[in-house]
């Protein structure tokens, strides 16, 4: 297993916080320490979280990029490409990169969190080598014991509640299979098998359901896209045949395709678009359009599951 080391250019730790106050002292000196170098700084949190940070910076507030993690990383899949990536790749001549990221707080859904813990542990590979530091923070007077269990497999370290940095059980590859957990449809859900030459009709078939479980306008244009680049990415990179799952859960309109295939790239719909390569983008746009996107891969076959506002 790997482990990060003071060496490496990356460097994420988790930070623990259980008031406040707590909060502040572990985040704004880790801001104005960046900034006083002169180095690019960015937040992602809950809104609440970004007014207490904007408040304890005072003026030089107006130097950090504010992100409201509840929008731009609703979907923990975006996060990378749209929120941590976007920001660092923006900074090309900077000598280091400081962001704040928090993808976890209370309230997050029992759906959400698996994607959660795996964005987390991928936050290493993708950004492995590079001059950037993330800090991730988690209310250790909220959450509970998993979650922050959790946080010590997807960070090398961890600097707790009285601002002491100790070592972590950091396994990150460990945590991504520990939450490739499988993804079972529930009875009722309207299915259709699909192959290259079928592609048409199935895309047909989910207009079809999704109109009849009340989706219109942008939504139902939305979902026909996903279903139109997860079956063609079955049929290209998969087992080439495939079948499609419709239902509805709560206020949201999901929709699953497996195949045969087997997912390898753990990081694959988390990169930003290559302008220079062709193709490459249905995973990402899938990432964009849905407020989730859940996984399931393995010898048996891989599984995607999309979340999409009914």
């Amino acid at each position: 297993m790997s482990t990060a080391t003071s060496y490496e250019p990356f460097v994420h730790p988790a930070l623990f916080y259980r008031s406040t106050d707590q909060y502040i002292a572990g985040t704004v000196p880790f801001l104005r320490e960046g900034l006083d170098a002169c180095e690019p700084a960015a937040v992602a949190a809950p809104p609440d979280r970004l007014e207490l940070i904007r408040e304890g910076l005072g003026e030089r507030a107006a130097e950090v990029r504010f992100i409201d993690m509840t929008q731009a990383g609703r979907n923990p899949g975006r996060i990378i490409p749209n929120v941590l990536r976007k920001f660092a790749d923006a900074q090309p001549g900077a000598r280091r990169v400081r962001i704040i990221g928090e993808p976890i707080w209370q309230g997050r859904s029992a759906d959400e969190y698996p994607a959660c813990v795996q964005h987390e542990a991928l936050i290493n590979a993708a950004f492995t080598g590079r001059p950037v530091t993330i800090l991730c923070p988690y209310d250790a007077g909220q959450l509970n014991k998993q979650a922050l269990s959790d946080a010590l497999a997807t960070h090398p370290v961890v600097i707790d509640a009285d601002g002491e940095t100790r070592s972590s059980a950091y396994s990150p590859e460990e945590a991504i299979a520990r939450y490739n957990e499988r993804l079972l449809a529930p009875f009722e859900a309207a299915s259709c098998p699909f192959a290259a030459q079928t592609l048409p009709d199935t895309r047909d078939f989910a207009v079809s359901q999704a109109r009849s479980l009340g989706v219109s306008g942008i939504s139902l244009g939305d979902l026909e896209l996903v279903v139109a680049e997860l079956t063609t990415n079955s049929v290209v990179h998969g087992a080439g045949t495939g079948t499609l799952r419709i239902w509805t859960e709560n206020d949201r309109i999901v929709c699953e395709v497996h195949d045969g295939g087997q997912l390898t790239d753990p990081l694959a719909g988390r990169r930003p678009p290559n302008p220079t390569q062709p193709g490459g983008r249905g995973l990402l746009l899938v990432h964009q359009l849905a407020d989730l996107v859940r996984v399931h891969t393995g010898p048996d076959g891989t599984t995607i599951r999309c979340y999409l506002p009914s």
